[in-house]
């Protein structure tokens, strides 16, 4: 019920109904295209899983855009955000339907590699629009009600794209078609997104102003402006500290997904079944995402008890805990209410930082602060699939492993609870503006 009712609050607002169509669309086009790949990477019974080769895969996927990433909130603040949502989406749909007709055609090779490498940087591209976007359309004072119930309900919409894209996967031909059919209706679904992001009116979602420089002005600036917002979000403290433990929290996390991965397609089940492995590793995510859920209903209650920072501790003790119950054994009673935990800590620490990054960082930063969000994102877990290969057995499952995941998440928490204490969990005034 509070769901719903926090729902009818915010979509009192005009805008914020327009920006959540687009979102839910759209990540559910994600979810499929994302299953898609899952499956022709980690999944296709001619491949076998190894830590080696999953860690390649990821950082095949998500290095590229650690270094492309910077350049992308700069320009959300030049950019008219609501136009970045539509010709983005508009861009997937051309981007996909190419994929979808050379794997149909010609199988996997490397074009179809750089082809998904551009189509997931445009997604972090879309998603910072979406987060720097959100302040415009609802009031101050509703601001953690949005990004409690925004970012979760669109990956609960990225689940259930998941969900139509396997369905769609077992009832089309098992032959290259499969993929082909799945990705071309993710391509539809970008499509309607496009044309959702056009009900905004063209500066509703800012920025607040519009420079008269060149497009190659802007991109000699990119760099120096991007430096600007790091020593911005450092110097305001509160932002900077939040992200520097989202990105500890991302490097983490990444290492329990890929140990999952290695689990579900090669200890829980016979590694030749790759089918069997794929809906083990769709159950726990799905029983994971459902921990998300949980978060979205205890981060406003006890936001109403603590400070955003201090939930974000309970999130990383919540977290470790997890880990810790992974020691044990690889159960699958285990997984599943470890998966729960970290699902809980993962979703209510995201939506904490979100807040934070967002209420304590000025407009004309802010576009900057979300892409470094998404630098720090994509970074920390390509380190961690690096760590993983070197770390992890191919079986997933390690309990020196996760004895010093544990240990890292506690300590993480006693760290960050440290410094916004002598901090008093107040952001430094920076810019005249955000002096008393």
């Amino acid at each position: 019920m509070s769901i719903l009712s926090d729902l009818r609050t915010l979509a009192v607002n005009d805008g914020f109904r327009k920006l959540f169509a687009v979102r839910l669309v759209s990540q559910c086009g994600d979810g499929m295209f994302q299953i898609g790949l899952a499956t022709l990477f980690f999944f296709s019974p001619e491949r076998m899983a190894t830590a080696g080769s999953v860690a390649a895969a990821f950082a095949v996927l998500l290095l590229p855009f650690t270094v492309v990433g910077p350049f992308a909130g700069p320009l959300l603040d030049r950019w008219r955000r609501r136009q970045v949502l539509a010709y983005g989406n508009a861009v997937r749909v051309v981007l996909t339907v190419v994929l979808a007709l050379l794997m149909v055609t010609v199988g996997v090779g490397p074009v179809v590699y750089v082809l998904a490498l551009v189509t997931l940087g445009v997604n972090r591209f879309l998603l910072a629009a979406l987060s720097a976007g959100l302040p415009r359309v609802v009031p101050r004072e509703h601001l953690l009600m949005a990004n409690a119930l925004t970012p979760t309900l669109g990956a609960v919409s990225a689940v259930v794209g998941a969900g139509v894209g396997l369905l769609i996967g077992w009832f089309a031909p098992a032959s290259r078609v499969e993929d082909g059919v799945v990705l071309a209706t993710a391509a539809a679904f970008f499509a309607v997104a496009s044309g959702l992001a056009l009900r905004l009116r063209p500066g509703q979602l800012g920025p607040g102003s519009q420079p008269a420089a060149g497009l190659w002005v802007q991109l000699r600036a990119t760099a120096a402006e991007m430096v600007d917002g790091a020593r911005y979000l450092v110097a305001r403290r509160t932002p900077g500290l939040a992200l520097g433990v989202m990105a500890v929290h991302r490097f983490l996390y990444g290492m329990n997904f890929i140990a999952l991965l290695l689990i579900s397609r090669n200890l829980l089940n016979s590694p030749a079944d790759a089918g069997a492995g794929l809906a083990s590793f769709a159950l726990l995510t799905g029983v994971s995402f459902a921990g998300n859920g949980l978060a979205i209903v205890l981060t406003p209650l006890a936001y109403t008890r603590m400070h955003a920072s201090t939930w974000v501790v309970v999130c990383l003790a919540a977290a470790g805990l997890s880990q810790a119950l992974l020691t044990t054994a690889p159960a699958r009673g285990v997984l599943v209410v470890s998966a729960v935990l970290l699902g809980v800590g993962v979703q209510g620490a995201k939506i904490a930082v979100d807040t934070i990054v967002q209420r304590d960082t000025d407009d004309s930063f802010r576009g900057r602060a979300f892409a470094l969000y998404d630098v720090l994102y994509n970074a920390a877990f390509v380190a961690a699939a690096a760590l993983a290969a070197v770390a992890l057995p191919d079986t997933g499952w390690s309990r020196a492993a996760f004895v010093v995941l544990t240990a890292v998440y506690l300590v993480t928490a006693a760290v960050y609870r440290s410094a916004t204490t002598r901090r008093g969990d107040r952001p430094a005034p920076v810019l005249a503006a955000e002096h008393p």
